[in-house]
């Protein structure tokens, strides 16, 4: 999959990463090609997913086994790949950050994106109302898909939510200026998710320290007696939880229970095609590599 964070790690704008020469790539399915001494859990042969951060976008890479996740029997890759960045991050802060309920309402920033379509479903799954920022010409599909999409270009949305009474939480990629109007349409009780920081690799321009933008985000729980709360969400492959979530997500495919849209599937030799999609405002969904055995 390419993503935000690898469009950002190009460019050598990613937070703590390491310096190049470097090979992005957050996420990975394949298939077992060799075992390193004591590897015991998988077989030659059999299909996982792993979070990777790095090495990704190349034909093998070196994974640590605890990391890795078994991919059940004829689930599609692609759609497996999905899964193991941008849709454990939706269901990462759906499920462990906002803890969202049935019958709450959520706003989604940016809702036609691998991990703002993974949020609508997901969010749907739970019975939760979900509204969300997406360009005009992808609203009747998210409507199909559940959501109440409004134009990212403008700011009817602010009103018509605040009109609703507020939303329990918001997810929101931008960061900065948007955080102030994701807290504004907060109800009481409500929570501000921050995550990617993925404006910049959106429009096309260097990203500056995510540091700031953090500092921003937190500062809001100081403010107490709104009974609004904030967090910053990244995901962590060494946590308790994401092995766990990851494989109910590929239950959850298996069983058909979702489907993951795909923006785009391109070969190896297009990766820089791949890299420029990212920016550009076509289709719902993640945009995945596919790499030759």
């Amino acid at each position: 999959v390419v993503a935000g964070s690898d469009v950002n790690m190009r460019r050598g704008t990613y937070a703590f990463q390491k310096k190049a020469p470097l090979t992005p790539g957050y996420s990975v399915v394949g298939t077992v090609k060799e075992l390193g001494d004591g590897a015991k859990k998988f077989k030659l042969g059999e299909r996982v997913a792993c979070l990777t951060k790095y090495d990704g976008q190349q034909t093998r890479t070196n994974q640590l086994e605890p990391f890795l996740v078994k991919v059940p029997d004829g689930v599609d890759p692609q759609q497996a790949v999905a899964l193991v960045l941008d849709w454990s991050t939706a269901y990462g802060m759906l499920y462990r950050t906002a803890k969202v309920r049935e019958g709450q309402r959520i706003f989604v920033h940016g809702m036609s994106g691998g991990v703002g379509a993974a949020l609508l479903t997901l969010g749907n799954l739970i019975g939760a109302e979900v509204f969300g920022t997406a360009s005009v010409g992808k609203h009747e599909e998210l409507r199909k898909r559940g959501g109440v999409p409004f134009d990212y270009r403008g700011k009817e949305w602010i009103a018509a939510m605040r009109e609703f009474g507020g939303v329990d939480a918001v997810f929101d990629p931008l960061g900065y200026e948007s955080f102030d109007e994701s807290y504004g349409i907060l109800r009481k009780g409500g929570m501000l998710v921050g995550y990617g920081m993925n404006l910049a690799g959106l429009n096309n321009v260097r990203r500056g320290s995510i540091f700031p933008v953090v500092a921003k985000l937190y500062a809001r729980n100081l403010l107490f007696w709104t009974g609004k709360h904030s967090a910053f969400f990244g995901l962590d492959r060494a946590s308790a939880h994401f092995n766990a979530d990851l494989e109910v997500l590929l239950g959850f495919l298996r069983d058909g229970r979702i489907k993951v849209p795909i923006k785009g599937v391109f070969d190896m030799e297009h990766i820089q095609d791949a890299h420029r999609e990212y920016a550009k405002s076509d289709g719902i969904g993640s945009i995945v590599v596919r790499v030759a055995n």
